[in-house]
């Protein structure tokens, strides 16, 4: 498991933890990937994980640029027609440091992290 993959799964038992429940990882279509999709009573999550084990190019969160705001939005919007829902869609972000030896980790997590315009 590589350290993108191990930072997915701490994100799903995080927000589960949360008290969210996970319908979908890894979602795939030709327009982009969403790494979580989960919700709530109230929100559709598209969670995007950003995971590093050092911040030596930038905190991971930063890796979220306003073009892979635009392919999570495509890839939300495709998900969305082929499961309609009356849950408010929110976009999160959620960043994970790992120590070099991947036996502990940060996770920082950011809700409504990006707004669609």
């Amino acid at each position: 498991m590589n350290i993108g993959e191990r930072g997915e799964q701490h994100a799903a038992k995080y927000l589960q933890r949360k008290g969210f429940h996970i319908i979908s990882r890894n979602y795939r279509t030709e327009r982009g990937e969403i790494d979580i999709i989960c919700c709530d009573e109230n929100y559709l999550v598209f969670a995007e994980v950003k995971t590093r084990s050092s911040t030596k190019f930038g905190m991971p969160r930063e890796a979220v640029t306003v073009s892979k705001q635009r392919k999570l939005l495509l890839a939300a919007q495709q998900w969305i027609l082929e499961h309609p829902t009356p849950l408010q869609p929110r976009f999160d972000v959620i960043e994970i440091l790992v120590s070099p030896d991947l036996t502990t980790c940060r996770i920082h997590h950011i809700p409504d992290a990006f707004e669609v315009v």
